[in-house]
C-alpha cells in the first residue's frame, strides 16, 4: 500500500523514506518473538517486552517455555512447539502466561514455521493481549454490525471527498447500488441533492475536525426522482491512532415526513394568520367597493396571484336572482388586484364594468350552483371557460394562467357573486386547502359585502331623497350672488340632513337658510325636507328671523325625536343690511374687503326642537363685495383637531385677494372637507351687490 492507502502499480517506484503505519498493529500492540529448532529465543520485540515483562538481554537465548508460558501448560505447548517445527502446519490458541512480575495474563498466540536461505528452520511467535483483542473484535463486530442494519444511511468519504464505503441504508435513500458510489464523488451518484453545500461543509470538517451535526438539505434522489425529500446530514472527520486525517464519515437520516409536517404546520398558521388578517382588514367601512377592494388585497399575494371580487348585477341593483342552466351571469366587476401580471389584469374586467359571461363560463358554473369551481391545472383548452372572451383568453395564456379557483360569495342564503382567483407566478396548483381558506375568505366577506351592498343601497336612497329636497340652483336674487355646495358624508356614514336655501322674497328681500338635523338617514333626510317647506311657507309672512325661529322651533318639537340647528339671515340690499338669527348653529363669517374675514357675533340660541328659549336678531351691515359665508358642522369639525384650530383655518383660507364664488366653494371643501369624515356639509356663500 502506498502512504495515501492506495496500492502501488506494477511499474511504479515504490515509496521511498518511512511509511507511516495505520496505527492498528499499535492498538493490537502485537509482539513478535522468533524461536530457533531447540525453542531458544533468538529475536525479541519491544513489544514482547512490554507484554511478558522481559527485556531483550532477559530473553534472548532462553528457552521461551520458560519465560513465555505458565509452568502448567509446558508440556503441552513443548508438544505443540514440535508439531509446528516438524509439520509446517501453523497453530494458534490462547494460553495464561507468567509476567516477570509475577501476574498472569491471558494471551492470544499465533505460531508458524520459519525456512532461512540456509535451509535452517525458526518459529514465529505473534502474540497479543487476549483482552485487548476481544475488545477490538467486539468493537469491530459491533461497528459491522450497526453500519450493516442501521436505518440511518451510512458512508466513509475520503480525503477528495469519495466514496470509500456506503452501508445498505445509504444504498436505498440514494437508490443507487454500492458498488456504484465506491470512488465516485457525491455529485456525481446525487446530482439533484443541494451537493454544493454539502461538500462545502465536508472540507470544513476536513479542515477543522469541527463536526457538523444535523445540517438540513431537500433534493431528489435516483430513489424518487419525482419527489423532494428532506436529509438531516451530520459529519465527522475521521482519524488514525496518529491523528492522520482519513476522511469523512456522514450520516444522513431523512426527515422528509417531519419537513412536510413542518411545512404543513407553517402552512396552517399562515391560513389562521390570513384570515385574522381577513377579519381586521375586510369590512373596515360600509362602502361596498371598498369592501371588495379589501378582500381582493388579501387575497394576493398569499393565495392567489390575482383576484377578482364580482357581484351579480341584480345583486347590485338590490333584486334577488337565479340562474337557470342556460342563461348567461350578468356580473358586475368590484375589484381587481394582481401581483406582476400585467396581461392577466388586462384579461379582467375593470371595476364598474357590467359583463355577460355565458353560461359554459366557470364563473357562471360557480354563481349558479353556490359552489366553488376549481382547476388545479389549466390547460389550453380551459381558458375559454375562464375568460370572458377570446381576446381575454388569449391575454390569460400568455400571462401564464396554469391554476384557477372560483368561490361564491353566499350571504344569509343569497349568492351575491364569487371571489375569482388565478395563479401564474406561483408554480403550486390550487389544492383543497386552498379551496378552505378561499371558502372562509368568501364566507367572512361576503356578510360584510351583503351589508355594504344594503347599506349602499338605503344611503342611495337618502342621497336621492335629500338631493330632491336641495334647490339644484340657488335662485338669482336682486342685490345678491350666491354659490352652493352640498357634499354627502364619507362611506363610513350615512346621509346627514343639512340643508341650505335662498328665498326671494316680495320685498326685494332675499332669505337664506342654512341648517342641519341631527341624526341621519332616510329619517334625517325627511325631517329636514319638512323644515325647509316650512322656512319657505314661514318666510313669504315676512317675519322677523328670530320670530320665524321661534314658529320653526314649535314645528320641530313637533316631529318625533328632531332637533336641529339653523341659520337664518334676511338680506336687504337697499338698507346694506343683513337681519340674522341663530339657532344653535356655527356663526356665518363676513368677509370685507381691507377687513380680517370675522365671525360674526351672534347670540348662539338653542337648537330647533329644544323650545323654552328666545331667539334673538341681529342686524349687520353688508355692503356691495362684502361675502357671507355660511356652512354646517361637518365642513369644519373632525375628531382630531380642535374646533377653535379649524374655524381659523377656515379664516385664513377666506382671507386674500377676492376670487369667484364658485371657485372659493371648491377651496372650501377641497381643503377643509375630509374623505372619512362622518358628517355632511352643505355650504352656501353670498356676495351682496349693487341693486338694480
Amino acid at each position: 500500500m502506498s502512504a495515501a492507502g492506495s496500492p502501488v502499480a506494477e511499474g511504479d517506484e515504490p515509496p521511498r523514506g518511512s511509511v507511516r503505519p495505520s496505527g492498528l498493529l499499535d492498538v493490537l500492540r502485537v509482539a513478535s518473538v522468533v524461536l530457533d529448532s531447540e525453542g531458544r529465543i533468538v529475536l525479541w520485540s519491544p513489544q514482547a517486552e512490554e507484554l511478558f515483562g522481559y527485556e531483550a538481554r532477559e530473553a534472548l537465548g532462553e528457552y521461551a517455555a520458560r519465560i513465555m508460558v505458565h509452568e502448567q501448560h509446558i508440556d503441552l505447548v513443548v508438544k505443540l512447539f514440535a508439531d509446528v517445527m516438524g509439520t509446517g502446519q501453523s497453530w494458534a490458541g490462547a494460553f495464561p502466561i507468567r509476567r516477570k512480575d509475577g501476574s498472569t495474563r491471558l494471551v492470544e498466540f499465533r505460531n508458524m514455521r520459519l525456512l532461512d536461505d540456509q535451509g535452517d528452520v525458526y518459529a514465529l511467535g505473534l502474540c497479543a493481549d487476549q483482552s485487548t483483542v476481544h475488545r477490538l473484535e467486539r468493537e469491530v463486530a459491533l461497528s459491522t454490525r450497526m453500519i450493516a442494519q442501521s436505518p440511518i444511511g451510512l458512508a466513509v468519504l475520503d480525503t477528495e471527498l469519495r466514496y470509500v464505503s456506503v452501508n445498505a441504508a445509504l444504498e436505498e435513500i440514494n437508490g443507487v447500488p454500492a458498488e456504484e458510489h465506491l470512488g465516485r464523488a457525491v455529485h456525481e451518484v446525487v446530482p439533484q441533492m443541494d451537493v454544493e453545500a454539502l461538500e462545502a461543509a465536508a472540507r470544513r470538517v476536513l479542515d477543522t475536525g469541527t463536526p457538523v451535526v444535523d445540517q438540513s438539505t431537500i433534493g431528489r434522489t435516483p430513489a424518487d426522482p419525482d419527489q423532494d425529500h428532506a436529509w438531516s446530514i451530520s459529519l465527522y472527520r475521521l482519524e488514525n491512532a496518529f491523528g492522520t486525517v482519513l476522511g469523512v464519515a456522514v450520516s444522513i437520516v431523512d426527515v422528509t415526513e417531519q419537513y412536510r409536517a413542518g411545512i404543513e404546520a407553517e402552512a396552517a398558521r399562515r391560513r389562521l394568520a390570513l384570515i385574522a388578517d381577513a377579519s381586521g382588514r375586510i369590512g373596515t367601512s360600509l362602502d361596498l367597493d371598498r369592501t371588495a377592494r379589501e378582500l381582493a388585497d388579501v387575497a394576493v399575494p398569499e393565495l392567489a396571484d390575482i383576484a377578482a371580487v364580482d357581484l351579480l348585477d341584480a345583486v347590485v341593483q338590490g333584486r334577488r336572482t337565479s340562474l337557470g342552466p342556460a342563461e348567461s351571469a350578468v356580473i358586475r366587476a368590484l375589484a381587481v388586484q394582481g401581483y406582476d401580471s400585467v396581461e392577466a389584469l388586462e384579461a379582467a374586467d375593470p371595476p364598474g364594468q357590467v359583463a355577460r359571461y355565458a353560461p359554459d363560463r366557470l364563473v357562471t358554473e360557480c354563481v349558479r350552483t353556490a359552489r366553488p369551481v376549481m382547476l388545479p391545472q389549466v390547460k389550453d383548452e380551459d381558458l375559454p371557460r375562464i375568460a370572458r372572451s377570446p381576446e381575454a383568453a388569449k391575454l390569460l395564456g400568455r400571462a401564464g394562467v396554469h391554476s384557477y379557483l372560483a368561490v361564491p360569495l353566499i350571504a344569509r342564503g343569497e349568492v351575491l357573486g364569487a371571489l375569482d382567483l388565478k395563479r401564474t407566478r406561483n408554480p403550486l396548483p390550487f389544492t383543497e386547502d386552498d379551496l378552505l381558506l378561499a371558502r372562509e375568505l368568501a364566507a367572512r366577506a361576503a356578510v360584510q359585502i351583503d351589508n355594504a351592498r344594503w347599506y349602499q343601497s338605503a344611503r342611495d336612497t337618502a342621497l336621492t331623497l335629500q338631493r330632491s329636497l336641495l334647490p339644484s340652483h340657488p335662485p338669482v336674487t336682486d342685490g345678491l350672488e350666491v354659490a352652493s355646495r352640498y357634499q354627502p358624508a364619507g362611506a363610513t356614514s350615512e346621509v346627514g340632513g343639512d340643508w341650505f336655501d335662498v328665498i326671494p322674497l316680495d320685498d326685494g328681500t332675499t332669505a337664506l337658510v342654512v341648517g342641519d338635523v341631527m341624526g341621519s338617514g332616510i329619517p334625517a333626510a325627511a325631517t329636514m325636507g319638512r323644515l325647509r317647506t316650512a322656512t319657505n311657507t314661514l318666510a313669504s309672512l315676512d317675519l322677523d328671523p328670530a320670530r320665524l325661529l321661534e314658529h320653526l322651533d314649535k314645528i320641530t318639537e313637533g316631529l318625533e325625536q328632531a332637533i336641529a340647528t339653523c341659520v337664518y339671515a334676511v338680506h336687504d340690499p337697499h338698507l346694506r343690511q343683513c337681519r340674522i338669527a341663530n339657532a344653535g348653529h356655527l356663526p356665518p363669517v363676513r368677509v370685507r374687503a381691507g377687513h380680517p374675514p370675522e365671525l360674526l357675533d351672534l347670540p348662539t340660541g338653542v337648537p330647533l326642537g329644544v323650545g323654552g328659549v328666545p331667539f334673538s336678531t341681529t342686524t349687520v351691515d353688508l355692503e356691495p363685495g362684502d361675502r357671507l359665508v355660511f356652512y354646517t358642522d361637518g365642513l369644519v369639525e373632525t375628531r382630531r383637531d380642535p374646533l377653535d384650530e379649524r374655524l381659523d383655518t377656515l379664516l385664513s383660507l377666506l382671507d386674500g385677494p377676492d376670487r369667484p364664488l364658485e371657485e372659493v366653494c371648491d377651496l372650501l371643501l377641497r381643503t377643509l372637507h375630509e374623505p372619512d369624515n362622518f358628517d355632511d356639509v352643505a355650504l352656501l356663500i353670498a356676495r351682496a351687490t349693487a341693486p338694480d
